[in-house]
């Protein structure tokens, strides 16, 4: 969960989103920072030698009249005069694609395990509960592949607790997963049985409560007298899960590290110095030592603190451990990740955590408002992008911080009803069609409200996802020396699929 400032602070996202749209214009943006990467600089200026499209283009809508509901197929014509560039694009309702100049490949798209998410999932009735996984995970329906776990718990959560709370214990002799072989491990493995492609990541939001000077679990900072022992801590929880069964590809090493949530949630600050430490001197070298496969990505916060990530990846020896950084986008705007991508080319970039509210009158069609702030992330380079809870329920619970947030469904487990939000529905549009190993490649609009942002999957298929913010307009697509005309209703999202 975010830094907070006040109770209704979660909400502010809603309104911080819209500083995404400002990033509507961030493809161009990124794509001028990518420009140097670009294997050939011709390829900026024209895109008629490509390979033209030899499919019609399948369409599937979401507005407020459908939800992810197919389109009739689209038709390719030759374009009347290709763009040379984007100041020569006819109308501003055209978005021109250069599939030469090609960015970064993409991981995945999920959301969060937390101990709240897992508790209401696990109070379907089996037969639901095993339709809606099998919704939510298979590689044929919604395909989340890259999904987070709580090391101990969060605020969404039916307690406070970690693998080894009481007495200081530096040796670690109590620890325990016991907690999580209820429903956490039950469903994350079987997540895994219906797709065994996916990828988790799982993040702490505290250490036990007796290696922090408050000697809590909620609010406070790390104290460094047990950085060994937090490392050990680490690598005992990684054992413990690949021995149940579920292997942790990566873990970020402090959820939302600068903001200890006034003490009113399981949460901890770590000082630039600390974790630099921590991560140079015990955890980096314990993995190494250990042979411990798993990725380290750091930050897990906001946008705002790419100062302090780039200061932590200019020391070669914290980019001798840490492969990925990690955003949320509660403050600070998308293009300031293309900083770090400028700075540190070869660390890879991810989308963490955004969360939605139960209580929200638009929960339920606030789709380009997600879809927006996944255009944003994705054309600032980020690898993948994952929503914060999987599932609360009815009251975005069970929770024991402050501020009850959302998922990306409400479970109700009295009447069994799943309700499915409007960020579930941008997701679709994204998770749906866009594969592991896919790259993002340029677009580009001179319109105004108009997101857009394209990939190419292994194998040669290409995926054109638009975001329509404004009122009702068509919007002609051109490739090369071909064309498609497509109408987008007020406030909708189209994702559209060729080869």
């Amino acid at each position: 969960m975010k830094q907070t400032k006040s109770p209704n602070s979660r909400r502010t996202f809603i309104k911080n989103s819209a500083l995404a749209l400002g990033a509507l214009g961030a493809g161009a943006s990124a794509s001028r920072v990518a420009t140097a990467e670009v294997t050939s600089t011709a390829n900026v200026a024209s895109d008629a030698g490509v390979t033209q499209p030899v499919s019609e283009v399948a369409v599937w809508f979401t507005n407020n009249k459908q939800r992810f509901a197919t389109g009739r197929p689209l038709l390719w014509r030759p374009a009347t005069t290709p763009a040379a560039s984007l100041n020569d694009l006819p109308s501003k309702d055209v978005v021109r694609l250069i599939s030469a100049n090609k960015f970064q490949d993409i991981l995945g798209f999920g959301g969060c395990f937390s101990d709240a998410a897992c508790y209401v999932i696990n109070q379907l009735q089996k037969p639901l509960r095993d339709q809606l996984l099998h919704e939510m995970f298979h590689p044929s329906e919604m395909a989340f592949s890259v999904n987070r776990t709580c090391v101990g718990s969060a605020d969404s959560a039916t307690k406070v607790y970690s693998y080894d709370e009481g007495d200081p214990d530096p040796e670690l002799t109590r620890f325990s997963i016991d907690h999580d072989r209820e429903y956490i491990l039950p469903l994350l493995r079987q997540v895994r049985e219906i797709n065994p492609d996916v990828f988790y990541f799982s993040s702490p939001w505290s250490p036990p409560g007796w290696m922090k000077w408050n000697k809590s679990m909620l609010g406070g900072s790390m104290s460094r007298q047990y950085l060994s022992s937090y490392a050990q801590y680490f690598l005992k929880f990684l054992q413990a899960y690949a021995a149940e069964g579920v292997p942790i590809q990566a873990i970020t090493t402090q959820n939302e590290i600068d903001t200890d949530q006034h003490g009113q949630m399981p949460a901890c600050t770590w000082s630039q110095e600390t974790e630099t430490e921590f991560l140079t001197d015990h955890l980096g070298p314990l993995f190494e030592k250990t042979n411990t496969p798993t990725k380290i990505w750091i930050l897990d916060h906001n946008f705002v603190y790419w100062g302090r990530v780039i200061s932590q990846l200019d020391d070669p020896d914290v980019r001798r451990y840490v492969q990925a950084v990690a955003f949320h986008g509660y403050t600070g705007e998308p293009g300031m990740m293309s900083k770090v991508h400028a700075a540190h080319s070869d660390v890879e970039l991810h989308f963490t955590e955004g969360s939605t509210d139960y209580n929200d009158p638009h929960y339920q069609d606030d789709w380009t408002k997600w879809a927006t702030t996944y255009t944003a992330v994705l054309t600032n380079w980020c690898r993948s992008a994952v929503a914060w809870n999987m599932a609360t329920d009815e009251r975005g619970k069970p929770n024991i911080g402050p501020y009850p947030c959302g998922g990306i469904l409400i479970v109700n487990p009295h009447t069994q009803e799943i309700i499915r939000s409007g960020q579930y529905w941008a997701l679709a549009h994204f998770s749906r069609s866009i594969r592991r190993g896919a790259r993002r490649f340029e677009s580009q609009t001179l319109a105004t409200s108009l997101g857009h942002v394209a990939f190419e999957n292994p194998g040669g298929q290409k995926v054109l996802v638009l975001t329509n913010n404004g009122p009702a307009r068509t919007v002609e697509v051109t490739h090369g020396l071909s064309s498609a005309t497509v109408a987008l209703e007020e406030n909708s999202i189209a994702t559209l699929v060729w080869k």
